[in-house]
């Protein structure tokens, strides 16, 4: 079935959803975690809120997220669904 029809399934948007989201956070955590982890295990959040989120950082820092997990969440949904 082609990517046109499978987006119009009533169940394709509700299950990319399910996809998406959850890989969100998790890359957000991870991202955090591993570019961050010395400002985050001190306890020191104003210190990762001025490396990571002032001044407009943090649209940087959302926007390649949030295309690749657009991206994987339509893929995945894409390929699973029959």
């Amino acid at each position: 079935m082609p990517f046109l029809e499978k987006i119009k399934h009533p169940q394709f948007w509700p299950n990319f959803l399910k996809v998406a989201f959850p890989f969100f956070v998790i890359v957000i955590v991870i991202s955090l975690l591993i570019n961050n982890s010395k400002e985050i295990f001190a306890g020191d959040f104003k210190g990762l809120h001025q490396k990571v989120f002032s001044e407009g950082k943090w649209k940087n820092f959302f926007a390649y997220k949030l295309f690749f997990s657009i991206f994987y969440g339509l893929y995945t949904t894409y390929r699973k669904m029959k």
